[in-house]
């Protein structure tokens, strides 16, 4: 596993992003982990998370593109830090675009945060995470709608590794159903590789009782 991703699993536990025990998730599952982006709410963290998800993208898109498209309301501090990483990290100049939840009519008009989207701008979309993939039905549309784009993937933090709205995972539909490749920082196989009855922070996190849990609830959800 590289280095920034073993950095990044310890950035979220520190950040109390990603926790361990029961929680109800908003699909009305009960899960033993639960990830809030949320959490991020520092300058400093947001400067270390827009260079993971930096490293990430550079490992899995190259850095061949022109808009890093992050959707409201999470994605716009994403792509903003994100940006900034790709610029400090690489001196890659990548514009930032957002959406709107509402269309302005007036002064900086449209429904468009940031850079405007032109014909053939290649286009990495970036997400905290995706359970179920309904976040890309709304956004890939309005993206579309812009302008003649080619979206080359996206890209979020934690892949759940959990059955999205059939029998495969989330990110597995996003690439069937529209064609563009779908990763993530990180997998929750990696965050359980690296944290199993191993200390972080002088803690341990996933002791053997929340393995087990983890294991039962990827009986039920979980994906090959």
């Amino acid at each position: 596993m590289e280095n920034y991703k073993k950095e990044f699993i310890e950035f979220m536990v520190e950040s109390q992003v990603l926790k361990f025990g029961e929680f109800t998730l908003k699909s009305g599952r009960k899960s033993p982990f639960f990830m809030n982006a949320g959490g991020y709410v520092t300058g400093r963290q947001l400067r270390r998370l827009g260079e993971y998800y930096a490293k990430a993208i550079h490992d899995a898109y190259g850095l061949d593109f022109d808009v890093l498209f992050g959707p409201a309301y999470k994605g716009i501090p994403l792509s903003v830090a994100t940006t900034m990483a790709l610029s400090e990290l690489y001196g890659k100049e990548i514009r930032y675009c957002s959406n709107r939840k509402e269309v302005k009519d007036h002064g900086d008009t449209g429904i468009l945060l940031g850079s405007k989207l032109k014909d053939g701008d290649r286009v990495v979309i970036i997400e905290d995470v995706t359970t179920s993939g309904k976040s890309i039905e709304e956004t890939f549309p309005i993206i579309k709608a812009q302008a003649d784009v080619e979206i080359k993937g996206l890209m979020v933090s934690l892949n759940r590794m959990e059955k999205g709205q059939g029998e495969k995972s989330a990110l597995e539909e996003i690439k069937e159903k529209y064609g563009f490749d779908a990763n993530a920082i990180v997998s929750m196989a990696e965050v359980v590789e690296y944290l199993y009855n191993k200390p972080c922070q002088g803690q341990i996190y996933i002791d053997d009782r929340i393995k087990e849990a983890l294991d039962a609830y990827y009986e039920q959800y979980g994906v090959n």
